[in-house]
């Protein structure tokens, strides 16, 4: 007996760990430091993990008011109805309800490369088909509803991932409506804001909603996590917001209590902790801007906790890297294989990732490509541009 065909399926790349990575070398765990899984620098918020040790003589119970106290959180969080609240084991199992509530087998979803593996991993265990639209190396992975159409054949699932994973690139929400206003009104566009924390941009939330000026729309999911900026990564706890005209989907999709008592406890817990959230925003944004302005080497500009850096040869720097303690993420799986991936560390972690990181490159002889410079304006386009500076302003509508 065998299962059933899954030659098409792939398996998930995770970040390695320090433990593994020890035993690997035969080396003591105390020697490393981990920037590799965009884990949060200060771990979980000690409000959650006095909630986990709570709740822990209450784990023989089904988590049905947990789960409901939670998910009521969260969509006061947002201004949304309890129903538009998708709680999930981890945003993975968010995009599984979503596979599940929108798929026919044989259904297409569209996903952006370089990305998050588990948007075609959920549709094809869903018997969904895979398709891809490319963000571009060369135009600083720049994300528009042009880039996304120009693809676009009618896909049942649209991805966005915003910040994008690995390049911190974020899209605008105009270009997310214009993106919804353009496709079927069968397609459901998921935004993917598992970093939404970190970036100084507005939710997608604002459209599925109706706020700040857009309209209200039924084709737009949004995914959030607790994973990142909450710092509860190993509870795996996720959520979906979702338009209310079908939140009702969820009772016929998701798994029984798609939450556990410790996770939903740390979750409300680490709601109420604002301190927490602002020190975490505050370390990775520091970290960020440090190994933009030290690291020698092309850094793209980004708005999630990581930095996607140009090393010539990623896995040789990662490598040699992981030798001198430093785990960062080889971004060969995501199909950059010049690239690495830093997760924001604290003060301490981020001065040893840069300093790790010059001392490689001086040893692998490496030299960063210059930046590329702005091609000359043709005498046409000066012109045009002189005339269009001369004319009024228009109000945004």
């Amino acid at each position: 007996m065998q299962p059933r065909d899954l030659s098409d399926h792939v398996a998930y790349e995770a970040g390695r760990g320090i433990e593994e990575v020890a035993r690997e070398l035969g080396r003591d765990p105390s020697e490393f430091v981990k920037l590799a899984s965009n884990e949060n620098p200060l771990g979980p918020s000690p409000a959650a993990a006095e909630a986990i040790r709570e709740a822990a003589s209450n784990v023989s119970s089904y988590p049905k008011s947990a789960h409901t106290d939670l998910t009521d959180a969260v969509a006061d969080r947002w201004g949304v109805s309890p129903a538009q609240v998708w709680l999930a084991n981890g945003g993975d199992g968010a995009l599984d309800y979503l596979s599940r509530a929108m798929l026919e087998p044989g259904d297409d979803v569209l996903v952006p490369t370089p990305g998050f593996a588990y948007y075609g991993m959920s549709a094809r265990f869903h018997h969904g088909d895979v398709r891809e639209y490319a963000l571009d190396r060369e135009d600083e992975f720049t994300q528009t509803a042009d880039t996304v159409l120009s693809e676009y054949e009618g896909e049942r699932i649209v991805y966005l991932t915003s910040p994008h994973n690995p390049s911190g690139s974020t899209i605008e929400l105009a270009e997310i409506e214009r993106l919804a206003d353009e496709t079927d009104a069968e397609t459901l566009v998921v935004v993917d804001e598992a970093y939404g924390e970190f970036a100084e941009t507005d939710s997608a939330l604002s459209l599925v909603e109706g706020r700040n000026g857009f309209d209200a729309r039924d084709d737009i999911a949004v995914l959030r996590t607790f994973s990142k900026v909450y710092g509860l990564a190993g509870l795996r706890l996720g959520y979906a917001v979702v338009p209310a005209a079908w939140a009702d989907a969820y009772a016929r999709v998701n798994t029984p209590f798609a939450a556990s008592e410790l996770a939903c406890r740390a979750g409300l817990a680490a709601l109420e902790d604002g301190d927490h959230v602002e020190r975490t925003v505050e370390t990775v944004r520091k970290s960020r801007a440090a190994m933009r302005e030290e690291i020698d080497a092309h850094v793209w500009e980004s708005a999630g906790n990581f930095v996607l850096v140009d090393v010539g040869d990623a896995t040789a720097v990662a490598d040699a890297m992981q030798e001198r303690g430093v785990i960062v993420r080889d971004c060969t799986s995501f199909g950059l294989p010049e690239c690495i991936r830093i997760t924001c560390g604290t003060e301490a972690e981020t001065e040893r990732a840069i300093e790790t990181l010059s001392d490689v490159l001086a040893t692998l002889d490496y030299e960063p490509e210059p930046e590329p410079e702005p091609e000359p304006e043709s005498e046409s386009e000066s012109e045009s541009k002189s005339e269009s500076e001369s004319e009024p302003e228009v109000a945004d509508t």
